[in-house]
């Protein structure tokens, strides 16, 4: 994983650009890039074309030695700036043995034969972009036709920005830093999209090159299981009172998770595991351990150059979430690392974690800063790499909010939706907190072809139903004796059951940013609610006038993001929506009394936070 910033149109009109703008361009995306080299201290490259400037920051997890960026074709006419990981280059790699040279070993190379096979055979992106299966953002120029191409994965874990200056000329960069003070627009690339420069499109009733107007992204990727009329049908795993009818349908979801996890441990440096305690990064790193001892590189067949799996987890002394990691920990047998952060030193933090995540969102900066506290730890030891848990509520409606889900069509529809949100919150955390240490985090829930399993699920399989007396089977699959309510996310924890203490497969949802010590969220409330007096919040739609915040502690965090990235843009790229612990605004209608409220932390939701399911 890397950081990248593209200059493209460079001339930004009819005339070519002379030599000494062009000087002075290439010195721009130079500093521009500099604003990002925490995400890739390893190395950095420039290439200057008549039309174009790529500049890279390298972070080395495959091929070292070899793959610095930007990469060049065998022919030297096609230049490519990537930031993620191709987990199938290998498969792509062998089917053009003997047709392309490759230059290097970097799994990112693949891209470039792929590009130039799509060309010759029609141009279909899609296709191009869909045969890949990793996380990744990419701009790709072609010095022949002057033409570029720019893609997003699926769901955006990689980040990626857009942006124009005052001439037209058209920018991207891997964040948004790197853009703010240059461009006079900043968007958001869209996740599961592609932008090709030369796509022909309507102007005023004629068609015309994109090149000669403003270049439209186009959404890439698309599934049958965004509607729910396509998996309302699906087979079920259990009966209407909760008893497992089709155990084929559970060992799809471990197997699928298995062979993503198996997919992403390729690295040529030394990995580890995120460990909370919880559920999602408990299984994630049992799978790892389960594949750990080899080199899935060599398909197996030789050791592991690091055979010790190391875990880490973060939180204030005493939180739940150290207490339950070093019970996974022990259980699995990682080599596992505590981190202990105090109050302060989070406070303390604040400023930079701003800086890093580029957002005011309350989520978002609560559960950032352990993180970024627990980076900078993992850094120091020599892990350059990690696996984690994100994505997996959004897939199995993890959040404790989903118990309220009046229906199967409802539930369903929210996931849809959360799982459309996940590159603004969860994986912006995840990626950028890591990043801003030069650690890379890969996420096996998130692998495409595991989303399409979760995804195609049978919804009312997923759901917290209630029962009138369960069974002895639907007691296994963690109905609550007392309340005859079934656990969150209960088909991932009967999958792997077998790989985990009965104590942590059966722990109830908690978030990130309260696992980690209630106190940290009590003291932010408490410390904003002082440092932003009433008569200043009164105000705030007069000092922001785009998206007033809505609370004390967004104005707070709002006050610090909009000092680090002043214009108005900049605070446009941020979500601002409502919501209760962790929900989309829409889902607000589940309940009455979260109608006036705005809270993310999961023990908004009275009755279900708190020891639901002690009777396990």
């Amino acid at each position: 994983m890397c950081g990248f910033v593209g200059a493209f149109d460079l001339s930004a009109g009819s005339q070519p650009i002379d030599e000494g703008l062009k000087e002075e361009l290439r010195k721009q995306v130079l500093e521009q890039s500099k604003t990002i080299r925490h995400r890739g201290p390893d190395w950095s490259g420039v290439y200057t074309g008549e039309n174009a400037i790529l500049s890279h920051e390298r972070l080395s997890i495959v091929d070292p030695l070899s793959g610095k960026q930007p990469l060049v074709s065998d022919d030297g006419k096609i230049i490519l700036a990537a930031n993620g990981e191709i987990y199938n280059h290998k498969s792509i790699r062998a089917s053009f043995e003997g047709s392309y040279s490759f230059r290097t070993k970097s799994d990112c190379e693949v891209i470039i034969p792929l590009y130039k096979k799509c060309i010759s055979e029609g141009s279909d992106f899609k296709k191009m972009i869909e045969s890949l299966s990793g996380i990744f953002a990419f701009a790709l120029y072609d010095s022949e036709k002057d033409a570029y191409l720019i893609a997003r994965d699926e769901i955006g874990v990689i980040p990626l920005y857009q942006g124009w200056d005052k001439a037209g000329r058209y920018f991207v960069a891997s964040e948004l830093k790197a853009l703010e003070g240059y461009c006079t627009s900043i968007e958001e690339f869209p996740n599961g999209h592609y932008l090709w420069s030369e796509s022909a499109c309507e102007l005023g009733g004629k068609t015309v090159s994109q090149s000669s107007s403003s270049p439209k992204p186009v959404r890439w990727y698309e599934r049958n299981w965004e509607s729910f009329d396509a998996v309302k049908s699906s087979p079920k795993a259990t009966d209407e009172k909760g008893g497992i009818i089709n155990p084929s349908v559970i060992e799809k979801v471990r197997t699928g998770l298995e062979n993503a996890v198996k997919a992403q441990l390729m690295s040529d440096v030394p990995y580890g595991v995120l460990l909370s305690g919880g559920l999602d990064s408990s299984i994630i790193a049992a799978i790892t351990q389960k594949f750990s001892k080899k080199r899935i590189e060599s398909d197996s067949k030789e050791s592991a150059w690091w055979p010790q799996l190391h875990s880490f987890a973060v939180g204030l002394e005493g939180s739940p979430d150290l207490a339950a990691a070093q019970k996974a920990a022990e259980y699995i047998g990682t080599v596992h690392h505590e981190v202990h952060f105090t109050i302060q030193e989070a406070l303390d933090a604040l400023r930079d974690v701003i800086y890093h995540i580029e957002t005011y969102d309350i989520t978002t900066v609560r559960a950032s800063t352990p993180m970024y506290l627990l980076a900078r730890v993992i850094k120091s030891m020599g892990i350059k790499m990690v696996l984690s848990g994100e994505g997996s509520d959004e897939l199995f409606g993890g959040y404790l909010y989903f118990h309220k889900a009046p229906s199967a069509r409802e539930f369903h529809e929210e996931l849809v939706r959360k799982m459309s949100k996940l590159h603004l919150y969860d994986c912006l955390r995840a990626n950028k907190s890591l990043m801003a240490w030069g650690v890379e985090g890969r996420v096996p829930f998130l692998d495409k072809d595991f989303i399409d399993i979760a995804m195609s699920l049978n919804p009312s399989d997923k759901m917290s139903i209630k029962v009138t007396e369960p069974t002895e089977a639907a007691e296994n699959c963690g109905f609550d004796k007392l309340n005859h309510q079934r656990i969150e996310k209960w088909i991932l924890r009967k999958a792997f059951e077998d790989m985990l203490p009965e104590s942590i497969v059966w722990r109830q949802k908690e978030q990130f940013s309260d696992g980690v010590g209630y106190s940290w969220i009590d003291t932010l409330k408490k410390m904003t609610e002082e440092k932003v007096s009433d008569a200043e919040f009164a105000r705030r739609e007069n000092r922001f006038p785009v998206n007033p915040p809505k609370t004390k502690e967004e104005y707070y965090y709002r006050e610090i993001y909009s000092e680090l990235f002043p214009s108005d843009c900049a605070a446009r790229v941020v979500p601002h929506e409502a919501g209760v612990a962790c929900s989309t605004a829409k889902a607000l209608e589940w309940d009455a009394a979260w109608k006036n409220m705005d809270e993310p932390s999961g023990r908004a939701i009275g009755g279900i936070h708190n020891d639901a399911y002690a009777a396990k």
